[in-house]
């Protein structure tokens, strides 16, 4: 361990001056890390943004809310305002990363308890499991997708896309087991090809069509909203609806599509060089990406439907179109490169470390890796991606509600509790000051379940309708809408409330 001191650290760095190795809250994968380990610039985090942000399920989502009833410019500005909101609890929560060089299940013990941490990581493990498993899904059907352009009789295989879905999934374990390193200089030299392959892409669209004005003109979108509504023999088409009835869900599902990342975001600040660098690399990362490729899906599908006459939302599908190899291969290899850096940094490194704080001595960020991978494949992920609406309605609103809780958990405690003030010591100590009672704060735990008690009607309900959106939504419903800001608001003010006591905070 480093001989600094904390009181003679940096003010932007704090570094562990004594050995805790001993205790059994501690490993390696756990340990905060050193002021030399902390060299990520701005790129590197910005290339980390671009490279999560680039992938199947951005480009799909702006059509998710177009095939609801929105046009073009309605879905992106839902998505870039919805991204620029997630962006402030993400930088909040990025600075105790950076500072202290703690990741997200050890800032948890904070406000939890050394114990209760396991609540709010477990969460968060769990839906990143689900988001592996779909992410791989993807993933398989490029490669499946690739395969048949090459060998036509590869379709009438028993259980081809299976047979993907297990390879691509054994790629991403042979990454895992490289550790956060990989995962670095993947995202760093993934980015670039990321962001020409999107614009490739959207040239070919709009040169394809006849001219980006024609690709977005209202009657394309609408044809392009009919088509794919038309491909799924379960939909009716359905009139539009009212923008400002669309607005409220499809806000908290963007929020939500990136509210696990702001609650795990310590797992890479951690590594950074300063706050400007965590700050303006996620700045200049997440909206803009987020909405540019998005916008880069709307765009490209509506042009399907004046090159093909049939709306392809999926890229995976398209490539099948193409009827060059070469071109066929660049696509597949764009594909593969934006779901597995995707996968391999939302969707590994948070569950790695959220298993491995379950028992620190046992469980190693490899192992919790592996453990994802294979929870991953249990919760089934075919069924998670087969619907737009569900997907929307019932997976990124649902898993919202218990994300914002814990985000407005962590940042009370942080910034408006302990004013940024951390003990390193304590935080891997069983009798230290987080250890409450038996290592579980019994006040984030209230907080965390009376939060999202309000909005489980409501996702009951979506949940068990077919499509996820309820007709005649009742008040509980349109809770359920913003189920993100809802759980966010109702933590935040009741762990306050909880936690006035002066000898709960300490130091």
């Amino acid at each position: 361990m480093a001989a600094k001191s904390e009181a003679e650290s940096h003010r932007d760095f704090v570094e562990l001056s004594e050995d805790v190795s001993g205790s059994p809250l501690w490993n390696r994968d756990l340990a905060p890390t050193t002021i030399k380990e902390r060299t990520w610039t701005t790129y590197n985090i910005a290339a980390l943004w671009i490279g999560m942000s680039v992938v199947i399920t951005t480009y799909t989502l702006a059509g998710g809310f177009i095939e609801q009833g929105m046009n073009w410019w309605q879905a992106m500005l839902t998505i870039l305002l919805g991204n620029t909101i997630v962006l402030i609890p993400m930088m909040l929560n990025a600075h105790a990363g950076t500072k202290y060089g703690i990741s997200f299940p050890v800032l948890c013990r904070a406000s939890f308890g050394t114990r209760g941490a396991n609540i709010a990581a477990l969460a968060r493990a769990l839906v990143a499991c689900g988001w592996f498993g779909i992410q791989t899904w993807i993933g398989g059907k490029a490669l499946d997708g690739l395969v048949k352009t090459m060998w036509s009789e590869w379709a009438d295989v028993a259980g081809h896309d299976f047979l993907m879905f297990g390879l691509f999934w054994l790629i991403q374990v042979a990454v895992i087991v490289r550790g956060i390193e990989g995962i670095k200089h993947l995202e760093s030299w993934s980015a670039p090809l990321l962001l020409v392959g999107g614009a490739i892409l959207l040239w070919w669209a709009a040169s394809e069509a006849g001219g980006l004005g024609r690709v977005l003109s209202s009657d394309s979108i609408a044809e392009m909203r009919r088509l794919i509504i038309e491909s799924d023999p379960t939909k009716t088409m359905k009139p539009p609806a009212p923008f400002w009835q669309l607005f409220p869900p499809a806000l908290t599902a963007s929020v939500g599509y990136w509210a696990t990342l702001s609650l795990n975001i310590p797992d890479f600040t951690r590594y950074a060089r300063s706050q400007r660098s965590q700050a303006l690399g996620q700045a200049l990362g997440l909206p803009l990406t987020m909405t540019a490729f998005a916008f880069i899906g709307v765009a490209t599908t509506s042009a399907t439907v004046l090159i093909y006459g049939e709306a392809i939302p999926d890229p995976v599908n398209l490539v099948g179109k193409f009827n060059s190899v070469v071109i066929a291969l660049f696509a597949t290899i764009v594909i593969f490169a934006a779901q597995i850096t995707t996968n391999m940094a939302a969707n590994v490194v948070s569950p790695s470390n959220d298993f491995s704080n379950l028992n620190p001595k046992r469980i190693s960020y490899v192992t919790g890796g592996l453990i994802t991978a294979a929870i991953g494949v249990l919760m089934m992920p075919w069924y998670l991606y087969e619907n737009a609406a569900a997907y929307i309605f019932t997976w990124l609103l649902g898993y919202s509600a218990l994300m914002g809780a814990i985000g407005g958990i962590l940042i009370c405690d942080y910034w408006v509790i302990r004013r940024q003030k951390l003990s390193l010591r304590d935080l891997f100590m069983e009798d230290g000051i987080y250890s409450y009672s038996n290592g579980i704060n019994w006040r984030a735990v209230a907080a965390f379940f009376i939060a999202v008690a309000p909005v489980v009607p409501g996702f009951i309900r979506a949940a068990t309708t077919p499509g996820g959106a309820v007709s005649s939504p009742s008040f509980l419903d349109n809770l359920y809408t913003y189920a993100w800001f809802v759980t966010f608001a109702l933590s935040f003010a009741i762990y306050f409330a909880l936690m006035r006591s002066p000898e709960q905070t300490t130091e």
